[in-house]
């Protein structure tokens, strides 16, 4: 409690008893335990406010859905990219979706020139990649 322990606490008690003197310590443990009930019945009234007033109960809410740590980018980008995305596929879709693609390279390719092919280079095993050191 504020970092003090026990030996402390019992230091600054009997300091705080010479202080205040036998006489008057009656009143203050008094105002002290005043003290203590007033700020219970506040919060206790500030909790039933709140139900009062949200509708709900601030134990059953669930704090972790309003945890700002799970909008951080490299999380929800880090989740993305591990997501599994796979679907299962009946055996027939393959050949149907071939067969829809060709139909449509069928239909388009009378409408436009033949486009020259990409080709793609490939480096030998062992050989670096080339680096752009103007590159950022």
């Amino acid at each position: 409690m504020f970092g003090i322990n026990g030996p402390e606490f019992i230091v600054l008690l009997i300091i705080g008893v010479l202080i205040i003197g036998p006489s008057r310590l009656p009143e203050y443990t008094q105002k002290l335990a005043n003290l203590v009930k007033e700020v219970r019945r506040m919060a206790s009234g500030a909790r039933e406010q709140i139900k009062e007033e949200v509708g709900i109960d601030i134990d059953d809410v669930d704090w972790k859905k309003y945890d700002p740590r799970q909008y951080d980018p490299r999380r929800i980008i880090k989740d993305a990219l591990f997501e599994d995305d796979t679907k299962p596929v009946s055996a027939e879709a393959p050949a149907a979706g071939a067969a829809a693609a060709a139909a449509t390279v069928a239909s388009a390719a009378p409408a436009r020139a033949q486009a020259p092919s990409r080709v793609i280079e490939r480096l030998a095993p062992g050989e670096p990649a080339p680096f752009d050191t103007e590159a950022t």
